[in-house]
């Protein structure tokens, strides 16, 4: 409960924890902003064919729901098989998904392409992403730099095409 009534509180009396205001943890924020300012944005671009080719977008199928969720991810090329960390491994929604269903499909330009995705968990992840921005140039690097930032338990995902789909 608060400690004062009326408009002469101060913010520390009305606050309801012991050592005044907490601000959510980077995790919360980061989130956010990847939510609502960074995926709508990049979703946009991958949709439209113009963004970079290091990035496409992943399309699976909610494990709960059913229903089609597009995430815009940062990719390496390997001839039929597609590379990508999952920046925080099983706290990634997507990665939960392609455990439920494998079959997946990439929109890398203005290509979809159909797959099966498997987690793969014994793959050193950093090393993994490095060798990622590493193929993917200057751009790469770039978006490697949020990426060690902000990753928290990354994932390997490899997606093995089926080729081009409608």
């Amino acid at each position: 409960m608060p400690t004062c009534s009326g408009s002469g509180c101060t913010a520390r009396q009305v606050s309801y924890l012991p050592n005044g205001p907490r601000f959510p943890p980077r995790r919360a924020i980061q989130r956010y902003v990847e939510k609502y300012l960074f995926n709508p944005v990049m979703q946009t671009a991958i949709r439209l064919g113009c963004a970079p080719r290091i990035f496409a977008l992943l399309e699976t199928t909610g494990r709960r729901t059913g229903l089609t969720r597009r995430t815009p991810v940062t990719v390496a090329t390997d001839g039929d098989v597609i590379w990508l960390v999952a920046e925080h491994g099983w706290g990634c929604g997507y990665v939960r998904n392609i455990s439920a269903e494998p079959r997946v499909r990439l929109k890398i330009g203005r290509y979809w392409h159909a797959g099966r995705a498997v987690l793969v968990p014994e793959d050193d992840a950093w090393r993994r992403r490095a060798a990622i921005d590493r193929h993917n140039g200057w751009l790469g690097r770039a978006d490697g730099v949020f990426f060690k930032v902000l990753g928290s338990q990354p994932m390997t995902v490899r997606v093995d095409l089926a080729g081009p789909s409608p």
